[in-house]
């Protein structure tokens, strides 16, 4: 059987998280795809854990002040769980690439997946185009983690995505989400967008020195 769990990012994240956390610990053969949008988005765009540095939402209309939650480093921290992070618009053979080796994996798998959404404030039709924008910001960089490569004495953190190319501003201005902070108090917006230019950066030299990591092969049994 082929057993998948799909739910938003206030589930994942936030109100469901003890659970989620519950099945991934149990070692069982289940996937998990997470649709993130970023805010609460069924229940009127509440702020949630995985709302980014200063985006507005209910509960964080000034712009919410601390950084987003990192799903993927603590399913990560387990070893044992296939973690990927994929955004469709941005890159498509990625994103299906992900989803065969989460389904051929025996064991647990978390894909945690870009999903755009009204309450981002834009023209959805230009979803993909911002999603390509969030990836070259490195607002959501691409990767997967397979735990089958430590077997070969090799980093299971693959990154997908090149390092941060794109001003960070640009990416954000495209939304009403976080130009409703800058338009409200536009020196506070300013600290957010440094704040949260710097998040990316960390988080992402963070990545990029799991990648480098070369593991000692196991023994072999004589």
């Amino acid at each position: 059987k082929s057993v998948w769990i799909v739910g938003g990012d206030g589930w994942a994240y936030d109100i469901g998280y003890g659970g989620l956390d519950h099945v991934i610990a149990q070692n069982r053969n289940v996937n998990i795809l997470v649709l993130d949008t970023e805010v609460y988005s069924n229940t009127g765009g509440q702020a949630s854990k995985s709302t980014p540095i200063g985006a507005a939402a209910k509960f964080a209309m000034a712009g919410k002040s601390q950084p987003k939650k990192d799903l993927a480093m603590i399913a990560m921290a387990y070893g044992n769980v296939y973690v990927a992070k994929v955004a469709m618009g941005a890159r498509d053979a990625q994103t299906v690439k992900a989803f065969l080796e989460a389904e051929s994996y025996d064991g647990p798998s978390l894909i945690i997946a870009y999903s755009h959404c009204i309450a981002h404030g834009y023209d959805l039709v230009q979803g993909c185009e911002q999603q390509k924008l969030a990836v070259d910001a490195g607002h959501w960089p691409l990767f997967r983690f397979d735990p089958r490569r430590i077997e070969a004495g090799e980093a299971p953190l693959q990154l997908d995505s090149p390092a941060p190319k794109v001003d960070l501003g640009t990416y954000v201005r495209n939304e009403t989400r976080y130009r409703m902070v800058e338009q409200m108090n536009p020196e506070h917006f300013r600290q957010l967008l440094a704040a949260a230019q710097r998040e990316v950066q960390n988080r992402y030299a963070t990545y990029e020195n799991m990648a480098k990591l070369t593991l000692p092969v196991k023994a072999t049994e004589a």
